[in-house]
């Protein structure tokens, strides 16, 4: 297998200022489009990229594709910084769209190839001639397809050219065969494995030179599947002849958020884990690199070595894949009118964002700071050390008499932030024009589009658009109410005035009030009495974003996700009640507080299954942290599979593993240069950890260290 070195190698050398590339291309056909319509303009645009944009391939390619293009040392640098303040804001003649975190439907297009969606498109154009709207949109989606043929083509004749260059033999043969491939599927759907993967590859890359951010690669070991089993069935295909060729393509995603789901139930409800799937797992285990953002889907049907084989991988000290739970996971998107076979064969887009592949527009999602909401309460509104947040006033605390009193009222500040949060987010909406920001290629992946005639941001997809509310910090909030409910209402250690003075004054002068709210018990430990708080968050977060749609018509539904930025909502928000201090980190998505859940994994597995995240339709994260023998010695393996195993029939949702110990981390915080390619998992998503803020390694080393089940 000399072919993943040597693209290692070559992919860590490519310049980064080729990525600039695609606007220069952009900005010039902009040019000669003045004065046309945006959707024409951009389609136009896209068309003059495909056609002009300088095909790369490394002498032991297997897989096509780069974001990079070509160098911009020869371009004028006026025309460069032209380029990219028109290619980069958000005027008319703007390329970005409102949306990228997309799983495209791969499998429909491979299906039909080129050449098939083209006469879809132009079957469309007889069905809707009469409308011109629908018209213009069809007809920029066949100049796109067309320069995206020629872009294909383009790379056929690179890899030809480079076979003629190249002076060793196997080489030369597999860029001839490179070559083949490229230029059938420019115009024909794939027939072999090879034709296939690098379908996808030239589609994803597409996407990534558009500027385009967290597009996912979705179910691979399913779409891809067909293709494999036929060239091993036809014995033209090895599996380590696989394993290297998808090593290479993800070698070129070393550096972006792309999610690729493996495992999982098939529409039917069947059993989907197949050898593709492990094909995949032993790939990125050979890149040793952060992405792409593996992403393994169990189920309670799953054989044992599934999970093993997931965990090996992560024993390695990559963090990934995370563990999802389809068995939670899909009632949770078929309670939301999804028919089932869509919900089975739901991915991820972002980090862990549930997704109906090819089937809805792009995600989208932003921040909900609840412990802010929890400050209102004590302080009529406001808080303590951030002037951006008002919330409502609901009186003085003096006036809260019970511990049910005080739940109304934090629910009020929960409904009432919800409600501007909506009303922000569609006002912000209102002032985009959907014809500005439309999108012909992405449309040409997600079903309906092209049927109807209509943009994947206007009505074209099959389901309705999804914002996600990231409700933040279940830890905190749940240890705070217990906190409050044991110190002030039981033990009546103090009053919520005294408390509500000792937050304003982060615990100066209110020390061993501090201490008493830290003895209180604290989620993850498997303890009813704060256990019920977190059951309590996930179902209020659910009912107080039920009500609302985008104006589009779309929903809003949680997800408990933070992607590190646990750390700065803690920066913007004072005291809490749990004892943790003003502008400190926050607990993490839906894990416990880091260093709470002293009572070893099972307790803490115990507790994340008491909420019903069923409710919770977008998915969560939750961090835990093993010695690395825990997932080394298959003894330890076995038995975290077990816990595992259980923890997700019992309703958990989602985990994801680190297992670089302490030692090690703390070492690479101090004497970074030896540490360059250690991985970890950071929330949502692998990465160096040397690369990684202090504010960010320091959340890491919080997290709580388990050697046994």
């Amino acid at each position: 297998m000399i072919h993943l070195p040597k693209i290692k190698e070559a992919w860590q050398s490519f310049s980064p200022e080729g990525e600039n590339a695609a606007n220069i291309l952009r900005y010039r056909s902009f040019r000669q489009t003045y004065g046309e319509t945006p959707l024409m303009a951009k389609a136009k645009a896209l068309k003059y990229v495909f056609e002009n944009y300088e095909a790369q391939v490394e002498e032991y390619e297997r897989v096509a594709g780069s974001k990079h293009g070509l160098y911009l040392q020869g371009v004028d640098p006026i025309e460069v910084k032209r380029a990219e303040r028109i290619c980069d804001s958000y005027g008319t003649l703007c390329f970005h769209t409102n949306s990228d975190h997309f799983a495209p439907g791969y499998d429909r297009f491979l299906a039909e190839g080129v050449d098939g969606t083209m006469a879809r498109i132009e079957a469309s154009l007889i069905k809707h001639k009469d409308d011109p709207e629908k018209v213009e949109f069809l007809t920029a989606q066949k100049l796109v397809l067309e320069g995206f043929s020629v872009y294909v083509e383009n790379y056929a004749k690179e890899a030809a050219r480079m076979a003629e260059c190249s002076e060793v033999p196997e080489c030369r043969e597999e860029l001839s065969k490179l070559s083949e491939a490229l230029h059938f599927v420019s115009h024909n759907a794939p027939v072999t494995f090879r034709q296939a993967l690098n379908l996808v590859m030239l589609i994803h890359m597409s996407f990534l030179f558009q500027n385009k951010y967290a597009m996912a690669l979705g179910r691979l070991d399913q779409y891809l599947y067909r293709y494999y089993r036929h060239d091993i069935d036809a014995g033209i295909l090895t599996e380590e002849e696989a394993e290297d060729m998808l090593g290479c393509a993800f070698m070129k995603l070393k550096d972006d958020i792309v999610n690729i789901a493996i495992g999982g139930v098939t529409p039917q409800g069947e059993d989907g884990i197949n050898e593709l799937s492990y094909v995949i797992l032993h790939a990125v285990r050979n890149c040793n690199i952060p992405g792409p953002n593996l992403s393994a889907r169990l189920h309670g049907k799953m054989e044992d070595r599934f999970l093993d084989e997931c965990l090996q991988v992560i024993g390695t000290g990559l963090g990934y894949p995370a563990l999802m739970n389809d068995d939670v996971n899909i009632p949770a998107l078929a309670r939301h009118g999804y028919a089932i076979e869509d919900a089975r064969n739901y991915c991820f887009v972002g980090c862990i964002e549930n997704f109906i592949q090819g089937k809805q527009p792009a995600w989208s999602d932003n921040r909900f700071n609840v412990p802010h909401m929890l400050e209102g309460v004590f302080h009529r509104g406001r808080s303590t050390v951030s002037e951006d947040y008002l919330g409502l006033d609901t009186g003085d605390v003096s006036e809260i008499k019970s511990m049910d009193d005080f739940m109304g009222a934090f629910e009020a500040q929960i409904a009432f932030s919800a409600g501007e949060y909506v009303t922000e987010f569609n006002n912000t909406n209102s002032r985009l024009n959907y014809r500005n920001y439309a999108d012909p290629f992405m449309s040409l992946f997600c079903d309906d589009c092209i049927d109807r005639g209509m943009d994947i941001n206007a009505g074209g997809a099959t389901y309705f658009s999804v914002h996600g509310a990231a409700a933040m910090g279940i830890g905190t909030v749940a240890d705070s109410l217990a906190a409050i409910e044991k110190v002030v209402f039981i033990d009546k250690y103090c009053t919520l005035e005294t408390l509500r003075d000792a937050l304003a004054a982060d615990f100066k002068g209110y020390e061993e009030l501090q201490v008493q709210l830290k003895k209180a018990p604290k989620y993850g430990n498997n303890d009813d009495f704060v256990d019920k708080y977190a059951v309590w968050y996930v179902k209020y977060m659910d009912q107080a974003f039920k009500p609302f749609r985008t104006r589009d018509g779309g929903v809003f539904y949680t997800i408990m996700a933070s992607n590190t930025q646990n750390i700065s909502a803690g920066s913007v928000t004072g005291a809490t009640p749990d004892g943790r201090h003003a502008r400190f980190a926050m607990s993490d998505a839906a894990s416990p507080t880091y260093g709470m859940d002293k009572n070893g994994p099972t307790s803490s597995f115990l507790s994340l299954c008491k909420p019903d995240y069923t409710l919770v339709s977008c998915g969560t994260v939750v961090n835990q942290k093993y010695t690395s023998d825990m997932l080394r010695n298959p003894e330890k393996r076995k038995a975290l599979t077990s816990a595992i195993r259980v923890y997700f029939k019992q309703g958990g949702q989602e985990v994801q593993i680190n297992c670089v110990d302490r030692d090690t981390l703390k070492d690479a915080m101090e004497n970074p240069e030896n540490y360059e390619n250690l991985v970890v998992r950071v929330s949502g998503f692998s990465g160096y950890f040397t690369r990684l803020n202090k504010a960010v390694q320091e959340d890491i080393l919080r997290r709580t260290e388990h050697a046994s089940i």
